[in-house]
């Protein structure tokens, strides 16, 4: 009788394990990862949606993607929405959540309170931060090297060849603070009646000096490399790699314009649920830290400073350590969503001029 009952209680185990282990099974969830590659996608997949998904119990599937607005898009029309998670601009999330495109993000879920103010927004939460700064030849500016955008505009005191992007996000903030605005008061100005119009004028009039119009991070950077312009705006890692590589370069971040990356959930979104706990996960300042490390860009959790992971020659390279971070503009994507078709149509029809 013992031995019946030690065999029915063995079995009873037994059964409930194989049920506990199809309910894990059961729950866990194949999350669709859709990135801009590149060094980014490698080391994310070391240290951000990876780990998570370890933790989780989760696996991932990842999707190489040029614009996560248009891809999102493009899979909303056909009613085929597959992707879970997207790496897409600050800009692109807000336009995309009023359309429709995706969803308010889960703060029930995903602990941001650590992070930099205005860094976790209601349809994204910044997955890195980079900086629009300035670069220049070393060799070109021995003596004296510019440190303003009011130096950037300067020819006669710094001369040379000079490249800006062939977009107007990011150079109207730059060009208004060449002009002498408070960063503080760099939206106000574009905002009032003819502030506009006072960016676009400022570019213009730049314009002779302008040598290359960029339409991407490698080219600035490798005009850079290359010596074909003394004078850059651009993005603060592309051009810490170009000087790691030997190029007679170097930048500040003094009134740089600091702009983010974010994760969004699409509406539709096969694993939504599990797409915010990964967010949460990944928004860890252990792997905010970690991931900071390995691409150079800034983590907007404040406490990735805190974990002794980033290393200091590191840190201070970083848009978001707090001594880089006082000396810059944080980028207003709201205000790019209400106006950048103006903004584009200006820029264009000055650069037709």
């Amino acid at each position: 009788m013992i031995r019946k009952n030690v065999r029915n209680s063995l079995s009873a185990c037994a059964l409930l394990a194989a049920w506990g282990i199809a309910g894990q099974a059961a729950q866990a969830a194949e999350v669709t990862v859709a990135v801009g590659g590149g060094v980014i996608q490698e080391v994310g997949r070391e240290t951000l949606w990876g780990p998570a998904a370890k933790t989780l119990g989760n696996t991932v599937r990842e999707e190489t993607i040029n614009d996560a607005y248009a891809s999102v898009k493009l899979q909303a029309a056909a009613n085929a929405v597959t992707f879970d998670l997207v790496q897409t601009n600050a800009f692109q999330a807000e336009k995309g959540g009023r359309e429709g495109l995706f969803m308010p993000l889960d703060y029930s879920v995903i602990d941001s309170k650590d992070f930099i103010e205005g860094t976790a927004q209601k349809y994204c939460i910044s997955a890195l931060i980079f900086s629009w700064v300035m670069a220049w030849n070393t060799d070109a500016y021995k003596d004296k090297a510019p440190q303003s955008w009011a130096d950037f505009w300067d020819v006669e005191k710094f001369p040379g060849r000079r490249a800006m992007r062939n977009d107007a996000e990011a150079q109207l903030e730059i060009a208004l603070l060449a002009d002498g605005v408070p960063m503080d008061k760099v939206y106000e100005v574009l905002g009032s009646e003819g502030g506009m119009q006072r960016a676009l004028d400022k570019i213009e009039q730049l314009r002779p000096h302008i040598a290359v119009w960029w339409n991407s991070g490698a080219q600035h950077a490798q005009l850079m490399k290359d010596k074909e312009v003394d004078m850059s705006v651009g993005w603060n890692a592309r051009f810490e790699a170009a000087k790691k590589d030997g190029a007679k370069i170097d930048y500040t971040f003094n009134q740089g314009v600091m702009s983010m990356d974010c994760w969004a959930v699409p509406v539709g979104a096969p694993h939504a649920a599990e797409a915010m706990k990964m967010i949460n996960e990944m928004s860890k300042p252990e792997a905010q830290a970690k991931f900071s490390v390995g691409v150079k860009y800034g983590a907007a959790n404040k406490r990735a400073y805190e974990t002794g992971l980033i290393p200091d020659d590191v840190s201070k390279k970083l848009p978001t350590n707090p001594d880089n971070a006082a000396h810059q503009l944080a980028q207003r994507n709201e205000w790019w969503v209400e106006h950048v078709g103006e903004a584009q149509l200006g820029f264009q029809e000055m650069m037709s001029r």
